[in-house]
């Protein structure tokens, strides 16, 4: 098995492709200080570029894990989710944690099948 890695941080690769598919590891939004939704649409879109670059799209997203700070944005957060992937909706949970750092109100993992 060929594992490839992409998009090098001083402590991981923002996706990692092995067996067909790309794992994209946990993505927070680069402001942090707006809301839930807009958090979201951020993460989506960098998501679809690390993807973009691994080969792969949105509509190939099989799995994601999501992990939120405060349960009653969900709301506005599954209203940006659906919007970015409209019906290729993959499978899903959301997790509520007590803190993210960088005062992040998300982060999204995601796992998308390449082959």
């Amino acid at each position: 098995m060929t594992i490839t890695r992409n998009i090098r941080t001083p402590i991981m690769h923002r996706a990692v492709e092995a067996n067909g598919f790309v794992f994209v590891g946990g993505t927070i939004a680069d402001d942090t200080s707006v809301s839930m939704g807009e958090q979201t649409r951020n993460i989506l879109s960098k998501i679809a570029g690390y993807l973009k670059e691994a080969g792969t799209e949105k509509s190939r997203v099989v799995s994601a894990s999501i992990f939120v700070t405060d349960l009653s944005g969900k709301k506005e957060m599954d209203a940006a989710w659906t919007e970015f992937f409209g019906d290729d909706l993959p499978a899903r949970a959301t997790v509520g944690v007590a803190n993210l750092g960088s005062g992040a109100l998300i982060e999204v993992v995601v796992t998308a099948f390449k082959g």
